[in-house]
């Protein structure tokens, strides 16, 4: 599942290069889930309740070709309470709530997460790029 920075990130990293402003590496970014796909600006609308919080991923490839893919399995909480939205894309941020997003991608195909049940990502499943 291809995914693309943001807007807001792409800024950050060109004032880093340009010299303008020096960027701050995140401590840690957060894998999300989306029923609603954001877009480059930000925005739609992140799964919430019932067991779902975003998950920390550190360990991604080095860069290669514009590209990295996430080197560790993404698995998220078990659905507690009722059923969690249609999962449509995936979210980077930099804090557990709130803080900056960095990123997404749409995924393949669509998936809700039924009571019990756990969203999962494998290894190399989600590749982020630089366009």
């Amino acid at each position: 599942m291809a995914g693309t920075l943001s807007t807001a990130l792409n800024n950050k990293l060109l004032d880093h290069i340009l010299k303008t402003t020096p960027f701050v590496v995140p401590t840690n970014v957060y894998v999300s889930l989306y029923s609603v796909a954001p877009t480059a600006a930000g925005g739609g609308t992140e799964i919430s309740g019932n067991g779902y919080a975003r998950i920390v991923m550190n360990v991604w490839d080095a860069g290669a070709s514009g590209a990295s893919e996430n080197t560790n399995v993404i698995t998220f909480p078990t659905a507690t309470g009722s059923d969690w939205a249609s999962a449509v894309a995936y979210g980077l941020h930099d804090a557990v709530t709130g803080g900056n997003f960095l990123g997404w991608g749409d995924l393949t195909v669509a998936k809700t997460v039924t009571v019990g049940d756990t969203a999962e990502f494998a290894v190399g499943a989600l590749d982020i790029t630089i366009t």
